[in-house]
């Protein structure tokens, strides 16, 4: 099964709420394995008051919430009957997924690319540094951490192999 990124109507305001509750709700009823991501669109807005800059969340969707998730009939009742959802964003009872290109724009909105889907590298893969302290550096990857979109990566300093943490976006693959 694949998963696929869908939207859910909720009571404006309760946005936050309906998160908690269906996170909540993945965990008691052991669902990690088919909802993966429940997130709120949010964007940082810049204010001024009294002369002060003050920067707020803002919710880029009011009333609407994104889960990533397997679409099977028990992943699709968990989150249809959690309390503040009114439903599946979509045409007739099936709901149609986002598309990539628009989960991208969303998620870069946000501040956040999705670097899940970009995870193109693999543990004793030889990697070069392309951005960062340690630019221009050959190493070899030996842990991934796809949640915080980092690699261990050992590069030769010194003589010494010594283990750096970074971000997917500093290196590239050597073929």
């Amino acid at each position: 099964m694949a998963k696929d990124w869908f939207v859910i109507h909720t009571y404006s305001g309760y946005e936050n709420k309906v998160k908690m509750n269906l996170e909540k709700r993945v965990e008691s009823m052991n669902m990690e394995e088919k909802i993966f991501r429940v997130l709120v669109p949010m964007e940082d807005e810049v204010e001024f008051k009294n002369g002060k800059e003050k920067v707020t969340k803002r919710k880029v969707y009011p009333g609407y919430v994104l889960v990533e998730m397997e679409m099977t009939d028990d992943s699709w009742y968990v989150v249809r009957n959690t309390p503040g959802v009114t439903g599946f964003v979509g045409t007739g009872t099936k709901p149609i997924p986002l598309l990539e290109q628009e989960v991208v724009q969303i998620l870069q909105q946000m501040g956040m690319d999705d670097l899940r889907a970009k995870i193109d590298f693999e543990v004793n893969q030889t990697v070069q540094v392309i951005a960062g302290p340690f630019k221009d550096f050959v190493g070899v990857v030996r842990e991934i951490f796809p949640d915080k979109g980092k690699l261990r990566v050992e590069v030769s300093m010194f003589g010494r192999e010594t283990p750096v943490e970074l971000d997917f976006g500093q290196v590239q693959k050597l073929d």
